[in-house]
């Protein structure tokens, strides 16, 4: 089912409208929905590659977010804090190391079919 929220938590409904990253960033209810393909015969390759475009997009963000976020700490002589923020970054950008492959493997993959 795929169900996606207003800001009031809302169902906006949107029929046969194809939903992707660029629709979450139009409309601003991406981290509002829920997707599962259970149902689906897998074919969303272009759904899929634009979603996790965006979420890497998203995660790498949040990342720089968060070193500056650490850089402020240590501004405020929180050392600890933020060095464990420095070593969430790093997770974070294993993380988005990994996505960023399979992005390309995704699109790798619909360029071969």
């Amino acid at each position: 089912m795929h169900l996606i929220k207003d800001e009031n938590g809302n169902p906006i409904p949107h029929g046969g409208q194809e939903h992707t990253a660029e629709s979450c960033e139009n409309h601003g209810h991406c981290h509002d929905h829920e997707h599962s393909c259970q149902h689906c015969d897998g074919d969303h390759k272009d759904e899929t590659t634009a979603l996790l475009g965006y979420m890497l997009s998203h995660n790498e963000h949040h990342a720089q977010e968060l070193e500056q976020m650490a850089v402020n700490l240590e501004k405020l002589g929180m050392s600890d804090a933020a060095a464990q923020i420095k070593e969430a970054v790093s997770e974070f950008q294993k993380g988005n190391m990994r996505l960023s492959l399979a992005l390309t493997l995704v699109k790798e993959h619909i360029k071969e079919a």
